[in-house]
């Protein structure tokens, strides 16, 4: 684990459990060792630190390739923290410049670390499931690792979209882990993807309840984001 994650649950992961006291269910289903991807629906900014305030390993998220390579003291703060925490940069431009977050995340699974992955792309506007995007299909079955589905709820309370710094004293934010999904031996055609993602989407809706939108969200610019680039 880098040692400025390690800073970071010490210190602020601390702070998100004593602050919000976060109800965390299916912790036994994430793996001791070896790499796996974390699906999870995605409704609130606070949902990366909840995350990895929770699980007890390295988790690398994805942020925007521009806090990667700012200028400037400002600039050089976000790469260090960002580097420092092992996020993987991401294009927002789509297309291969989008893939290239795919090509970097590989060999930090196969390495056997934890990458977590919002494959509906971009928060919800309204606190329903929308449809997942591909790209957590296609990444496990080139890194051939499982995919473990998470269904966070209640982090739309605690920081809003639009606001910038959470609400102290709110309660109700649980997180589940399912079980680890394997999807080893199947086809990376353009149907197995959607297929398999599907599955991840319905599993992710078992976890949270939420209604099931047929449809991509809408996007919408976000701080950072472990969003799914495709």
């Amino acid at each position: 684990m880098p040692l400025l994650y390690t800073i970071g649950k010490l210190t602020v992961g601390t702070s998100m459990r004593v602050a919000w006291r976060p109800t965390v269910e299916g912790l036994e289903n994430v793996p001791a060792t070896g790499g796996a991807i974390f699906a999870s629906n995605h409704l609130s900014v606070a949902d990366e630190l909840f995350l990895g305030a929770v699980v007890p390993r390295h988790l690398a998220f994805w942020a925007k390739s521009d806090y990667f390579t700012g200028t400037g003291f400002k600039g050089w703060v976000s790469k260090f923290v960002l580097t420092g925490l092992g996020a993987i940069p991401v294009e927002r431009a789509g297309g291969r410049a989008a893939l290239s977050a795919f090509d970097a995340a590989i060999p930090v699974l196969r390495a056997g670390d934890l990458v977590a992955v919002y494959p509906e792309g971009t928060r919800s506007p309204d606190g329903r499931l929308y449809r997942g995007r591909t790209g957590v299909a296609r990444l496990a079955l080139a890194a051939g690792v499982p995919i473990i589905p998470v269904g966070v709820t209640g982090t739309q309370k605690v920081q809003p979209i639009g606001k910038r710094v959470p609400k102290p004293g709110v309660r109700g934010v649980v997180v589940r882990f399912g079980k680890p999904l394997d999807f080893t031996g199947r086809s990376d055609d353009r149907s197995s993807l959607r297929a398999v993602t599907d599955e991840v989407m319905a599993e992710i809706q078992r976890l949270t309840g939420q209604e099931y939108v047929p449809r991509y969200a809408p996007r919408r610019e976000e701080p950072t984001t472990g969003a799914s680039p495709a």
